[in-house]
């Protein structure tokens, strides 16, 4: 007998979500403010050093973000656990008979429903309660540490792009060049990442492309005229 083993991507979507998120922060939100920086002055040291700061105070505030937020979804899992163990304690029956409706409604007649209840309250009541009362599995728990280190490193790494090609770019053609990478790189990670998660690469990065557009655009235009107001 062989078995067949599925491929679901469910178990990526937590440090996925994280890494996206953080790379995609990284590329646009730097590549905007070197955009908006270079608009309002043509002082490459500026410019850079403006690079460098946004990557630094971003990485640094999309790990604290994504600790806080994510740590707040785990303290909610904890005490749903912690909540469940106890009404498991104080009235079993109860929860089997609460297991058993669960089922029922999803469409065994009661006696099966009553006996699957039972077996998988043997094998593990918490988790069984878990995953069909409240819908915690495993898989999508909330996880701080590994939130926070990856949305960091993917957002100094996704930032460290438009720094580089602010870089090594002439300074006649620095916003066109931080613009053209910082688009084909946000393309490029929006089609990954739908390709990854099993949706439409083609919406994936449309999508980022033109939020990426929309937002160095007005970063652009915001220091345009801050460069002419100050000239």
């Amino acid at each position: 007998m062989t078995h067949h083993q599925e491929l679901h991507r469910t178990d990526r979507i937590g440090w996925l979500r994280a890494a996206v998120l953080g790379a995609n922060d990284g590329i646009l939100s730097v590549g905007s403010v070197l955009i908006g920086v270079a608009s309002a002055s043509t002082d490459r040291q500026n410019i850079l050093l403006a690079g460098v700061a946004a990557l630094t105070a971003g990485a640094m505030s999309m790990a604290a973000g994504e600790y806080v937020s994510v740590s707040s979804q785990s303290d909610t899992e904890n005490a749903d656990r912690r909540r469940e163990a106890e009404e498991l304690r104080d009235s079993p029956e109860s929860e089997l008979d609460e297991l058993t409706q669960i089922y029922v409604h999803r469409g065994l007649d009661e006696p099966l429903a009553r006996q699957v209840a039972i077996k998988l309250t043997e094998k593990d009541a918490i988790g069984t309660h878990l995953r069909d009362e409240l819908g915690i599995s495993e898989h999508l728990s909330a996880r701080p540490l590994q939130a926070a280190w990856t949305s960091a490193l993917a957002f100094a790494i996704g930032a460290a792009l438009p720094v580089a090609v602010a870089l090594l770019s002439p300074a006649r053609g620095l916003i066109i060049a931080v613009a053209a990478s910082t688009l084909l790189s946000l393309g490029i990670l929006g089609g990954v990442s739908a390709g990854v998660g099993g949706a439409s690469v083609v919406r994936g990065t449309l999508r980022v492309a033109f939020w990426g557009a929309a937002a160095m655009g007005a970063s652009s235009l915001i220091g345009w005229i801050f460069g002419v107001s100050v000239g």
